[in-house]
């Protein structure tokens, strides 16, 4: 069983729901990067989702645009990032790591020779933003060949025909955006959410996660009633440029400890 199908297993016996946050590989510097996971697992992350940073973020909103600029400044790379994931490793054999950004760096890279590399430092699962299902087969075929979840996206406006192609086509867990536009946006319909997952779940055998628009403790614990895992990306950014470097690991376990309470049942500070 792979790690991502193990921590839902045990969370779902467990009546828990997964949280997911997300950082960019890179920022605020690239030594900071294995602090800043290492602080999601202290806070409660149950899976990692890092961030490869790409020069042109086109599902992404200004925050994250931002991170991925820093990074990518400081000299981040494809070949960095999955350095990064290794020394994750050496003390962390437990947490799924994904791997969310774009076709570009993985087309450079070659996709055979990603897959590989990434198995090969302890990638868990890989979630390409603007690999449609329609066009992609190949590359889910690599990676499950590889033994990574490629992982999809589903977007408000999907029909049931896509949601039906990413259940056959994916892995791990399907990803619904909750809402109509970039990361970071603040307009999430949460009774839209609501009738769409059932939807979602009808039609795809594997648990769903949800996630941009989510920005504060409350809205973490009713979209975790409502699907199996809660994503957290640009809050969890605005926290790391808000402030001191050097402090942003802890700042950051201290937010994400907040989400895993409210998540949980019980109030964020």
């Amino acid at each position: 069983m792979s790690r991502i199908a193990s921590t839902f297993a045990q969370l779902k016996q467990a009546h828990k729901k997964a949280l997911i946050p997300f950082i960019t590989a890179g920022d605020p510097q690239p030594e900071l990067t294995l602090p800043l996971m290492q602080a999601l697992v202290c806070g409660g992350a149950d899976i990692i989702e890092l961030g490869v940073p790409f020069s042109d973020p086109m599902a992404d909103g200004p925050t994250v645009q931002r991170a991925s600029e820093r990074a990518l400044a400081q000299g981040m790379t494809l070949h960095r990032v999955l350095a990064l994931v290794a020394d994750f490793r050496r003390s962390d054999n437990t947490t799924p790591i994904v791997l969310m950004g774009y076709a570009n760096p993985i087309e450079s890279y070659g996709v055979e020779a990603f897959a590989q590399e990434a198995k090969r430092v302890g990638v868990d699962g890989v979630l390409v933003v603007d690999y449609p299902p329609e066009e992609c087969a190949d590359f889910a075929v690599a990676m499950k060949n590889a033994e990574l979840d490629p992982i999809f996206l589903l977007a408000p406006t999907s029909t049931t025909t896509r949601y039906a192609q990413v259940a056959a086509l994916g892995s791990g867990y399907l990803y619904y955006v909750s809402l109509k536009g970039v990361t970071g946006a603040g307009h999430l319909d949460l009774t839209e959410v609501a009738q769409k997952i059932p939807q979602i779940r009808a039609l795809a055998d594997m648990p769903v996660g949800v996630g941009f628009g989510i920005r504060d403790a409350e809205t973490a614990a009713k979209i975790a009633a409502l699907a199996d895992a809660v994503v957290i990306g640009s809050r969890i950014i605005e926290e790391i440029e808000g402030g001191d470097p050097q402090q942003a690991p802890a700042r950051v376990q201290a937010l994400v400890a907040g989400f895993r309470m409210a998540i949980d049942g019980g109030h964020a500070p």
